[in-house]
């Protein structure tokens, strides 16, 4: 087990893991929270995990290699094909088993699950890893295992694809939003009808996404691109700084301001991970977060507009853009989120 602010997931040291008849590592990013934790999985060439159960909920996001799960379905067995950049989710209780589909490449996967949660108010291994209760709800539509989904529309920033499966995230169609950044774009992920949240945003080339904050656990991972992330609380005299690439991870801690900056030569994407989602709050500081996460904080939302930010982030961006070679589109998003 490894605790830090954030992670390069690749490069996590994985042990032998009996319960999961393969290597893992947990990774515990500093700002998970009480409810949310992740780890690392590697299987190892032409291996399988044990059968899995349990009562907590787990989105999986596919670092490297290729494999397949099969899924004790109400209607029989599901089975899918996962690769580098899939995620799914896991329908809770649902007996499940993962397999390495190369005979000569490991396979490696991050986790984030409300086993905190869990465990914290039951306090009881055999219940959540022995229990019979089924959920056949959470097991939805068989195309969802198939790549498969259903769009539901709602205002910018909203609009949710309901499956439990994508086979790409980088290659997945994104929705406009451009009050979290002119160009900006996402989508948010209601999986396996799980009351855990995900979403996938983009940042075009030479732009970077408004500062905001939110509460706990928000787990993010750099699904392509590079650049980097500023953070810092309310009234701290200076910035701190993570630099992401894909297979990094980290947690912004509770109502810590951040800030995503793309300086890479293509469009960035990044995955949250987190408890809590837009169809299933859970709690209400969730709430409250969907609520305000494109707010002005100056309106009582969690957002700070490019017209309110420190002048030195901006200073500080287009440098790290003429070091690199990289045009900035500032200039074009700022009049573009001006006049949304």
């Amino acid at each position: 087990m490894r605790e830090d602010f954030g992670f390069d997931l690749l490069s996590v040291e994985v042990a032998r893991w009996p319960r999961m008849d393969a290597l893992g590592a947990y990774a515990l990013c500093r700002g998970r929270g009480d409810f949310a934790d992740m780890y690392v999985c590697e299987i190892p060439p032409g291996s399988r995990t044990s059968p899995q159960r349990h009562l907590y909920e787990a989105v999986v996001y596919v670092l490297s290699g290729r494999g397949s799960t099969t899924l004790d379905a109400p209607e029989g067995k599901r089975s899918f094909e996962w690769r580098e950049g899939s995620l799914f989710a896991l329908p809770l209780n649902a007996r499940y088993q993962h397999f390495n589909g190369s005979g000569q490449k490991p396979a490696r996967f991050a986790a984030v699950t409300d086993l905190p949660l869990v465990f914290n108010v039951f306090r009881s291994e055999s219940f959540i890893f022995e229990n019979d209760a089924t959920f056949p709800e959470r097991f939805g539509d068989a195309r969802y295992n198939e790549g498969d989904g259903r769009l539901i529309p709602r205002a910018p920033g909203r609009h949710i694809w309901e499956t439990n499966f994508v086979p790409d995230l980088r290659t997945l169609e994104l929705k406009r939003w451009d009050e979290r950044g002119g160009g900006s774009s996402n989508i948010v992920f209601a999986l396996a009808d799980g009351t855990m949240h995900a979403h996938i945003s983009e940042m075009p080339v030479g732009t970077y996404k408004k500062a905001h904050r939110h509460g706990a656990d928000f787990h993010v991972f750099t699904v392509s691109g590079h650049g980097y992330s500023l953070y810092w609380h309310e009234g701290d005299p200076d910035f701190k700084r993570f630099d992401w690439k894909f297979g990094s991870v980290f947690t912004p801690t509770d109502m810590l301001f951040h800030q995503h900056f793309n300086t890479g030569g293509e469009p960035a994407r990044y995955l949250a991970i987190a408890f809590g989602g837009m169809r299933y709050p859970t709690i209400a500081d969730k709430r409250k977060t969907f609520e305000g996460m494109d707010k002005s904080v100056k309106a009582g939302g969690r957002q700070i507009d490019y017209e309110d930010e420190d002048p030195r982030i901006r200073q500080i961006f287009e440098n790290e853009l003429r070091r690199r070679g990289v045009r900035s589109g500032m200039a074009e998003v700022v009049a573009t989120t001006a006049r949304a």
